[in-house]
């Protein structure tokens, strides 16, 4: 039986330094994750929320669920307020903007890792699951386990990534490898073969052919030529993990990638050179995640149970950009002509 929430909207705002670029951007920021207070404890009386938060002028609005297992959103590009988000639960799907949500899987698919809409063909949704893949063509009413190709023992998936180019050709970052369907998931193939999980896939916003992969014993990997082939990244270092990958959309030559051990990691030649860019964060450099805001180039950072930070030197320099005490597990900058 299928589960519909109807939570009132909460609204709670965390103090952000500055944001002059709220007026003028043509995105909203989401960002989903946990925002625990320092020495929180149960019963304290701490209305912190975990969930899903929306970037505004003053700071952050929360939205919808109060949840701290929220691990990535994916936004129909018809309709902002049509999105769908990957928790312990499921995948669940909002049609009016976060007030009222629906499970669509079921069962035999919780804890999603990733959730993805493909931006050619909206109505089909993709999640990454701890043992595969699942699909849904009706826009998260109901869905399916599509994984013929994928391995029967380390099918483990953290990630999925649509190509923007071509409906149906969709990227899975596997336990031991790179997946890829042109088929919207009838059919998969190895494309490249890992010892470990590939956490990120990303598509550089300036050349579709351009892809950059994070693993987690394979340091980065990059494609060429539109993520049939891969090759290891020289500069980038392969001895621990990095979660993920960030392009720069307001400059080709600028990628970003984030390291619990590495901390941030940028290059600003198209990924021939790499350079860590941790003066001013706090010790240790354990970012979680990161993002580059598509309006401006801002650089972001959410160091581990500390704050989100914020650059506008592309690393050079840091301040404190709020929500304290959180882990921002993924962000997602959305076209506001969407809405």
């Amino acid at each position: 039986m299928k589960k519909l929430f109807h939570p009132r909207i909460c609204l709670l705002w965390l103090a952000l330094p500055i944001l002059p670029a709220c007026a003028s951007s043509q995105h909203d920021l989401y960002v989903f994750g946990a925002i625990n207070s320092t020495g929180r404890v149960v019963g304290s009386g701490d209305t912190t929320k975990n969930g899903i938060y929306r970037r505004t002028a003053d700071g952050y609005e929360h939205l919808g669920l109060n949840t701290p297992m929220i691990l990535a959103g994916a936004f129909d590009p018809r309709d902002s307020r049509v999105f769908h988000i990957a928790t312990l639960n499921g995948v669940i799907t909002t049609l009016d903007g976060g007030e009222h949500w629906r499970v669509g899987t079921g069962w035999e698919m919780t804890e999603p890792k990733g959730v993805a809409v493909d931006p050619n063909a909206p109505d089909t949704v993709y999640a990454a699951l701890p043992d595969g893949l699942g699909v849904s063509t009706d826009r998260g009413h109901s869905w399916k386990r599509k994984e013929n190709g994928l391995p029967a023992r380390g099918k483990y998936t953290q990630v999925v990534t649509v190509d923007r180019t071509q409906a149906g050709r969709v990227f899975a970052g596997c336990e031991i490898g790179i997946y890829l369907t042109d088929d919207a998931a009838a059919n998969w193939r190895l494309v490249h073969a890992t010892k470990e999980t590939v956490n990120d896939i990303q598509q550089s916003p300036h050349d579709p052919k351009f892809w950059i992969a994070a693993t987690q014993s394979a340091g980065a990997l990059v494609s060429r030529d539109g993520g049939l082939t891969w090759k290891q990244i020289d500069g980038v270092p392969s001895e621990r993990a990095h979660y993920n990958v960030a392009f720069d959309a307001t400059n080709p030559q600028r990628i970003a990638i984030a390291s619990w051990t590495y901390g941030l990691l940028t290059s600003e030649d198209g990924g021939a050179t790499w350079t860590t860019r941790n003066a001013g964060l706090p010790e240790p450099h354990r970012v979680w995640r990161t993002a580059v805001d598509p309006d401006n180039g801002r650089l972001y950072a959410s160091v581990d149970g500390k704050a989100l930070f914020i650059s506008d030197d592309f690393g050079r320099t840091w301040r404190d950009g709020g929500l304290a005490g959180s882990r921002i597990q993924s962000f997602t900058f959305v076209p506001q002509a969407q809405n």
